[in-house]
């Protein structure tokens, strides 16, 4: 199957906030046309492990990780929008990130790979939007970690994007998702594989991603669904091989979470991961003001749809809340909602029933 991927290839250094590197790649996917006035771009930033794929394509007919929201006639319909999707630079996708091959050395980055803001995230997609010819978008588009990145583009960029779309996100990470973030870091870290970043890359510390991708399930998810979804049914499948014995897996919430952390063993790069969960963690909107408020007030927007859900523990609904009160007083026209959705913090990849009708309508009023 063909890849949709391109990418741009930035000349000389790049500037990041906490240093610099070489030439790096930014991979993006786009859909639609830019019109002659171009002025119906739209950009959406990624969480923390999507790639550029956000939907499928004439070139690449595989689905997309928002294949329910992009496309045509969809709630970001590429019938009317050009819209762009960019692997976060320090990702694994295509872009530039720790695995990736350091042109001053000939070595994958590694550890050598400068600290990751997602500021430097922002400014990389901002290169690739002007080099497809746009000056202002549109809208920026950002779930999770690309929420914090589309806010973080419009505090860089102000007045370069007319609108922002922002959810399951916050303008700082609070103080318990930092601390769940930090105990995922440190379970790939201690695992004896991971050997101060110089793992192989066909020998990666597999029990620390394991591990840290099941307690990362478990914040994307929420109790309430758990309950209904599994109760306390017993594990009937052989996902349990190799966990035999008094402690080994008994219920299908179990052998749900093992599937789900050994399916991203060789999927993610670990070290790609520990760099953008940590980038989640530094990223404050007050550094661009002194204060939240200030910062919000900076960001030349028109008009913002933030979305919160209920049963999001990571970054919960008056994280939100704050959010959008701070556009709102920087004379932004802020649209808030809360969604009841069951499926917590990964609601806006699942719950399409409840998202696209809100997304679409804001769209629709464009």
């Amino acid at each position: 199957m063909a890849d949709a991927r391109q990418y741009l290839k930035i000349d000389g250094q790049f500037e990041m906030v906490r240093g610099e590197i070489t030439e790096p790649s930014i991979a993006y996917e786009t859909w639609g046309t830019l019109n002659e006035a171009g002025d119906n771009a739209v950009l959406i930033l990624t969480g923390l492990s999507p790639s550029a794929h956000a939907a499928s394509s004439t070139t690449d007919h595989s689905t997309g990780w928002w294949e329910d929201m992009v496309g045509p006639s969809k709630p970001i319909d590429t019938n009317r929008f050009f819209v762009i999707c960019v692997n976060s630079l320090g990702s694994c996708f295509g872009s530039t990130g720790p695995a990736s091959i350091n042109p001053e050395s000939g070595e994958k980055y590694r550890l050598d790979f400068p600290v990751l803001c997602l500021e430097d995230v922002a400014k990389a997609g901002h290169l690739v939007v002007k080099s497809l010819g746009v000056d202002v978008l549109h809208t920026v588009v950002g779930n999770s970690m690309g929420g914090m990145t589309a806010l973080a583009y419009t505090l860089l960029f102000p007045g370069k994007s007319q609108r922002l779309v922002s959810t399951s996100s916050a303008a700082r990470s609070a103080p318990f998702s930092i601390a769940l973030r930090s105990l995922q870091r440190e379970l790939i870290r201690k695992d004896a594989g991971w050997k101060d970043g110089h793992y192989a890359e066909d020998e990666p510390p597999a029990t620390g991603m394991l591990m840290a991708r099941k307690l990362g399930m478990i914040t994307y998810r929420s109790a309430k669904e758990w309950e209904q979804r599994f109760g306390r049914e017993r594990a009937t499948d052989d996902i349990s091989s190799g966990k035999s014995g008094p402690f080994g897996i008994d219920f299908e919430i179990e052998s749900y979470l093992e599937a789900h952390g050994r399916s991203f063993i060789n999927a993610f790069d670990a070290n790609c991961y520990l760099y953008l969960s940590r980038a989640m963690d530094l990223f404050d909107a007050s550094d661009h003001g002194g204060s939240i408020e200030t910062a919000l007030a900076l960001t030349g927007l028109e008009s913002a749809l933030v979305i919160g859900v209920e049963t999001d523990f990571l970054f919960p609904p008056h994280q939100q809340k704050e959010l959008a009160t701070g556009l709102e007083a920087g004379g932004v026209n802020v649209t808030f909602e809360i969604l009841d959705s069951l499926q917590g913090h990964d609601s806006f990849l699942i719950d399409m029933d409840r998202f696209r009708p809100v997304i679409g309508e804001f769209f629709g009023d464009s």
